[in-house]
């Protein structure tokens, strides 16, 4: 296979941006990934983000937890041997007070979790694809080409209207391989 470069085009606006990778869908080169300042529908959209399996994570972790503060309050009133003049031991309304706290307790839990897995935090392998613009004004697309094709994909972001380009070296199948990104 003959090496790959990886090139970024940075974009003043979000609808340049997501032409760009519209373009890129339908061409030869691959898309590798897109930067946004802000949360941005159209990009989302162009790129085929799907919905988030986050909120069942969420939504587990709340379901464990009420059951999990149900029994621990029905476990701790019962073993405790509490006199209760002649009312229940297990007391619906009071334990559910507890099974909501932990349903709360429990949802976060399992949104953290969800989310540090769905988005395989901590990820240090793409640090220098990134351009601190990115971060302020800037939409950043990057796309991988084979290294020949690099001044063609240069000129697509260009007529696309990407105020500044950059150019980064790709790994070939082999190094893709030795870090476990190959898809094949």
């Amino acid at each position: 296979m003959a090496p790959e470069a990886h090139v970024m085009g940075l974009f003043a606006d979000e609808t340049a941006a997501a032409g760009a990778v519209e373009g890129i869908k339908g061409s030869r080169w691959r898309l590798l990934r897109t930067h946004s300042p802000i949360p941005s529908r159209r990009l989302a959209e162009a790129v085929g983000v799907k919905k988030s399996p986050v909120g069942w994570f969420t939504l587990a972790g709340g379901i464990i937890g009420f059951f999990t503060g149900f029994l621990l309050a029905a476990f701790t009133a019962a073993r405790w041997g509490l006199i209760v003049s002649g009312k229940p031991v297990v007391a619906l309304v009071p334990f559910f007070i507890v099974g909501f706290e932990f349903t709360i307790l429990f949802a976060v839990f399992g949104n953290v979790v969800g989310l540090i897995l769905q988005t395989g935090l901590p990820r240090y392998r793409d640090l220098e694809t990134y351009d601190p613009r990115l971060s302020g004004d800037q939409y950043g697309v990057v796309a991988a080409c084979d290294a020949a094709e690099r001044p063609a994909l240069e000129a697509f972001f260009t007529g696309q209207g990407a105020t500044a380009l950059r150019a980064f070296a790709g790994e070939d199948e082999a190094g893709r391989k030795a870090h476990g990104l190959s898809h094949a």
